[in-house]
């Protein structure tokens, strides 16, 4: 795949990081750990359904799950299209981070797709907070783009992998698993089920 039609957008983002030399300690600060935060998110949502009903429950509960098969359909799609990454690719590009060494993808991008699967995970069960991650997920996305990692067309495509994935996979559990949940909150499991 090429990245010609997208490759000016992310000169001029390296061309914004270049001049903005403030911003790079908070930005790779925020690309490296900004998971961290969304995680937290989602372990706010799962706190907060612990008083809602058990189709609530089984979204959150299935989120991780959902986060795990996102992350394996995006790296799943890297290897199909194995596109190097833009630092590979244009020459004379100053990057805030190094680049990744060949045969690490660009396309599409794996921290775009796990923070908006976590988003989606979170915004079915809550929707200030998913209001929230959402904005972290965008947010991160940016950041990708900003350290100089990846075209914006890559995460552009982790996002709507990550979302996608869990959105199919938050509804399927809202269908079919509220009888599930409902036998382990009247188990073992209860204090961590049902506040």
């Amino acid at each position: 795949m090429t990245a010609l039609f997208d490759s000016g957008w992310y000169e001029a983002a390296t061309r914004f990081a270049a001049a903005t030399g403030r911003l790079h300690g908070p930005v790779v600060l925020f690309t490296t750990w900004g998971l961290v935060l969304s995680a937290a998110l989602l372990v706010a949502a799962w706190w907060g359904a612990r008083s809602r009903d058990d189709a609530t429950m089984a979204v959150v509960l299935t989120a991780p799950v959902a986060t795990l098969a996102a992350f394996g359909v995006d790296d799943a799609v890297k290897l199909v299209f194995a596109e190097p990454r833009p630092c590979q690719v244009l020459g004379g590009v100053a990057t805030v981070l190094p680049c990744d060494p060949p045969g690490d993808y660009s396309f599409p991008s794996n921290h775009s797709a796990l923070a908006a699967a976590m988003a989606v995970g979170v915004l079915l069960v809550h929707r200030l907070l998913g209001a929230l991650a959402v904005a972290l997920a965008l947010a991160m996305a940016a950041s990708r783009v900003y350290v100089g990692a990846h075209y914006p067309h890559d995460v552009v495509m982790g996002l709507l992998v990550g979302g996608i994935v869990a959105a199919a996979v938050g509804l399927a559990a809202r269908a079919f698993l509220p009888p599930l949940v409902a036998d382990l909150r009247r188990g073992g499991l209860r204090p961590l089920l049902r506040a």
